[in-house]
């Protein structure tokens, strides 16, 4: 069989040399995918903020010097232990009350454009946590992003390749508002190391930190969003974003592996895929997934498969009804029941062909630990990579093209499209609990990438004993539905690849430390010394830092 190599060009940014992906801090610990936004973080610690005002702060920071991955346009979720409570807060974007399935005349429009996005509830989502549990004064928490926004920061080479894959998606819009903010001069990719500003959004950000959240959802700026999707055929009104898309406590889903207490999202999130591997995978011993050898390799592609599956075969929406009850899919005789039903080769009973989906999905996550036991870990998006390449004129942020998540084609689903309706998410941001208090949290990027991130790394912390960052830093790889291995080539020994390739799986090899397959932030509370640790992946431009911190 031809191996054939995908995006070789998209990997770690050679600026990260000087970057600290991996850091010890004794008052607390923030993981993000931009330094920047990291330094924001552990600068809320630092001043007496806690995890929550350390979240917000990073969450609108990332949407600055982030923009490919998040934004204001977007929407936010989090798995949060604050006070001695654990709950999942979901801030689910809302599809816009004109966007009817009639309304859409061709496929591009769900992804590309005016019409792609729904109501932005990344400000809303931030706005309720710093009100709920902040405590530090909200200008306090917006002023890093302001700062960023109008100072700029250097171009990665990540965001240079980005920008010039996206090169003609952007050129395709209606005005090209989006490039004009977002590409040099508003014709062509910027270059590392140039200095990107953001008047608009900086003014925008300031004029939140003086008047509060709503002011994104009610008055001057609604009106000013509202003209611009009018001006350009879009779905979104003033009457959207008046209802203010405030988030939802849900109940996290919880599951026990090796002793540790694993809380994730719930739906619309997909924490519950990551747990049914991860109760697959307890099948096997502990021993046995602190190597990399043919048959763990094998057993855990083929636990992704099948709790993949599950998922699109029993999709749940728990704002309609529960067609399929989290406790059977997460029940200890089920799990043990698909386990038991992995074969020596890949299963022919599986589909062959994988579900659409966008290989270049782009999000971004970031984790925060405080001294004082409080732990937040957050997944943000605007869906695709610089989301629907149209921007707000005049204020500086992209629109998402979260259309693109929901079903069009099968009315009875939960997720179909229709006016209210929210995104079916493969985000599973989690937190792992030891002795009831929180070890570690982390999520990913990285669309159905994200369940075998997060669980690569989960086995080699709690089945192996390996620190944090040499987990996160590990050989990785992701097997879809239809048995296709995506896989860091030169960092699997040769004979793994060959008895794979004879197992029956189709092979992708891609470059180490590829930006497919996901990009984990995690902070953890360290069990052998005092304080917290943070690592980010190298597989983007992430960073780690606590408030006095120092490299680990």
């Amino acid at each position: 069989m031809r191996l054939q190599r995908i995006e070789g060009r998209f990997r770690a940014s050679p600026l990260s040399a000087d970057v600290q992906r991996n850091a010890i801090d004794s008052q607390g610990m923030v993981a993000s995918a931009f330094p920047q936004a990291t330094e924001a973080g552990a600068r809320m610690l630092a001043q007496g903020g806690n995890a929550a005002d350390a979240a917000c702060a990073v969450g609108f920071a990332l949407g600055v010097c982030e923009p490919q991955a998040s934004g204001l346009g977007g929407q936010s979720v989090a798995l949060a232990h604050i006070d001695g409570q654990t709950f999942a807060l979901d801030g689910s974007s809302r599809v816009p009350s004109l966007a009817h399935i009639e309304q859409i005349e061709r496929q591009r429009e769900l992804r590309l454009g005016y019409r792609a996005t729904t109501v932005p509830s990344t400000p809303a989502t931030f706005g309720w946590l710093h009100r709920r549990y902040g405590r530090l004064p909200w200008r306090e928490v917006l002023t890093p992003a302001i700062e960023i926004a109008r100072d700029g920061y250097a171009i990665t080479p990540l965001q240079q390749s980005l920008q010039e894959r996206e090169l003609e998606q952007f050129r395709r819009i209606a005005g090209r508002v989006g490039a004009r903010y977002f590409l040099k001069n508003g014709e062509h990719p910027y270059q590392a190391g140039d200095r990107f500003r953001q008047p608009d959004m900086a003014n925008l950000l300031d004029l939140m930190a003086r008047t509060g959240v709503e002011t994104f959802y009610q008055g001057e700026v609604a009106e000013q969003i509202d003209a611009d999707m009018r001006a350009h055929d879009g779905f979104l009104r003033a009457d959207d974003l008046a209802l203010i898309p405030w988030p939802l406590i849900r109940a996290p889903l919880h599951r026990r592996y090796r002793g540790v207490t694993l809380a994730t999202m719930p739906p619309p999130g997909a924490g519950r895929v990551l747990l049914l591997v991860m109760m697959m995978l307890n099948h096997l011993r502990s021993s046995a997934l602190t190597r990399i050898n043919p048959t763990n390799v094998h057993f855990f592609a083929e636990s992704l498969r099948k709790a993949f599956l599950r998922r699109i075969d029993r999709p749940y929406d728990p704002n309609t009804y529960a067609q399929v009850q989290n406790k059977t899919l997460l029940s200890r005789a089920y799990a043990r029941g698909l386990a038991d039903s992995i074969r020596d080769d890949v299963d022919p009973g599986l589909p062959t062909v994988d579900p659409a989906s966008d290989r270049f999905g782009e999000t971004t996550h970031f984790s925060v630990m405080d001294a004082d036991g409080n732990a937040v870990a957050v997944t943000q998006s605007i869906e695709l990579v610089y989301g629907s390449k149209a921007a707000a004129d005049g204020l500086g942020f992209l629109y998402n093209n979260y259309l693109s998540a929901l079903e069009t084609s099968e009315p009875s689903h939960p997720y179909y499209l229709r006016p209210g309706a929210v995104p079916w998410s493969t985000a599973a941001p989690t937190i792992a609990f030891r002795d009831q208090q929180p070890w570690i949290a982390l999520g990913s990027p990285g669309s159905e990438r994200i369940f075998s991130s997060l669980a690569q790394v989960l086995t080699r912390v709690v089945d192996g004993s390996e620190p944090l960052d040499v987990a996160i830093d590990a050989p990785r790889f992701h097997c879809s539905i239809s048995g296709q291995i995506s896989l860091e080539a030169e960092r699997f020994e040769p004979a793994v690849i060959e008895r794979l390739r004879e197992a029956g799986y189709q092979l992708s090899p891609l470059d180490p430390y590829a930006f497919y397959l996901g990009c984990v932030q995690a902070v953890l509370r360290r069990q052998s010394g005092e304080g917290f640790q943070g690592a980010a992946d190298p597989r983007r431009d992430g960073s780690a830092a606590g408030p006095n911190s120092s490299g680990g």
